[in-house]
């Protein structure tokens, strides 16, 4: 590896922790940001010469502080800053600092940091972007491509989630028991929303859509080393690795959509299967189910089924059915259609979506599954009416591409209509 390698992997582990510790220090997003950035800069020309240090984070940690400080005395008092080799001499202090991280205090750090993102005040999308440039570093062109935003508008988005967050008058002092578990979920489900923005999406930056996925796991495995024995933590990033373990066949060689049962399992990370299924049967031994988990196991039904025909579809559909118990919501119920229709037939899953038909009325996935639920049943001239309106409401390129797929297909049965 070399040497501009293995320092950018080293300040990239380190960031939340370093981050962390220096907002703790300063109590300000950008002076805790610009110290970080200080930090980084100075390891990238000394770490080459001196060797990696013996904790990066703890490294960073002191380095960041120190420029910071000087920098408030250089523009409070205009003093020169002391010599190069003072600053970034850690000796002692960093094995203080070492042993400090050690004992506990980086855990509170980290959670300070993310309960900070996915402050209430904010919206989603600007949690996710504060997050995605503040715990994770990405640049602001890389979030902006992965939102399918210009810079500016990006830019301007993390600028008013700060200034928000300064407003608010955050509390910074270490979460308590009862402020970790109240926001235990809203930092997994922020996580879950930055996993997504990469799944999900079908176009922009492919590089930086894969590494919100990669981005959001790493973050998902250092809260579950804080929290070992919370089953939804499992739960999410199971979850996770599953989904992600399936990225390689989800597209063809023209970047086309490719549905799950079309896919080409030989191409699914098995070894990511592997860690996913451990962790859902780890997380499902706790017997306190939440809806990470049943997610998760319905992803593990999937990944168990050697063949699309394996599948324990009535198995999923009880799944679906315990989530809709858990979280009502018009897309669990759109989504457990698809296993009814595998057990029970088109007909009775387009029976239980019609009721939906308004609340999803501006959702491009209800149109295209309605529609293929219709063309199973002969109903074609009614499919053709909802995927063209699916197509009507694709957000990009590829969900149009996927929905004139199915019309193709309709077209060649009736060639003549």
């Amino acid at each position: 590896m070399t040497d501009r390698a293995w320092i950018e992997a080293a300040l990239t582990g380190a960031r939340p922790q370093a981050m962390g510790a220096l907002l703790r220090y300063f109590r300000d997003l950008d002076r805790a940001e610009e110290a970080f950035q200080e930090a980084c800069l100075r390891a990238l020309k000394h770490w080459p010469l001196k060797g990696p240090p013996r904790d990066p984070a703890a490294w960073l940690i002191f380095v960041g502080r120190n420029a910071a400080l000087d920098s408030v005395r250089r523009d409070s008092r205009n003093t020169e800053l002391p010599p190069e080799d003072r600053i970034s001499d850690l000796e002692d202090t960093e094995a203080d600092i070492v042993e400090r991280l050690d004992n506990g205090h980086y855990r509170d750090d980290i959670l300070r940091l993310m309960f900070v993102c996915c402050h209430p005040d904010l919206p989603a999308t600007q949690q996710v972007a504060l997050a995605l440039r503040i715990v994770s570093g990405l640049t602001v062109p890389e979030i902006a491509s992965a939102f399918l935003v210009g810079e500016k508008a990006m830019e301007q988005r993390i600028t008013r989630a700060k200034r928000r967050i300064a407003e608010a008058n955050v509390p910074f002092a270490a979460p308590d028991a009862d402020e970790r578990a109240e926001r235990l979920g809203a930092v997994a489900a922020m996580l879950y929303l930055v996993f997504n923005e990469g799944y999900s999406a079908s176009s922009g930056d492919s590089v930086v859509r894969a590494s919100l996925c990669d981005e959001a796991i790493r973050l998902m495995r250092l809260l579950l080393r804080l929290f070992p024995a919370e089953p939804e933590i499992m739960g999410l990033l199971a979850l996770m690795i599953l989904q992600h373990a399936r990225s390689a066949a989800r597209t063809d060689a023209e970047g086309n959509a490719v549905l799950l049962e079309d896919q080409d399992r030989g191409l699914w990370n098995r070894r990511l299967i592997g860690e996913g299924l451990e962790l859902v049967d780890k997380a499902l031994r706790h017997r306190r189910s939440g809806p990470y988990q049943i997610q998760a196991a319905i992803a593990a039904l999937h990944a168990r089924a050697a063949r699309p025909e394996d599948t324990d579809w009535q198995e999923i559909d009880l799944l679906y059915q315990m989530l809709e118990r858990l979280q009502p919501s018009p897309v669990i119920t759109l989504n457990r259609s698809v296993a009814v229709a595998k057990t029970r037939g088109a007909e009775a899953a387009l029976d239980m979506i019609a009721p939906l038909s308004e609340r999803l009325a501006g959702y491009f996935y209800y149109h295209g599954v309605r529609g293929a639920f219709l063309r199973e049943i002969g109903r074609d001239e009614d499919a053709r009416e909802a995927f063209d309106r699916a197509i009507a409401l694709a957000r990009t390129p590829a969900e149009a591409a996927h929905i004139r797929m199915h019309l193709d297909k309709l077209a060649a049965k009736n060639p003549l209509s």
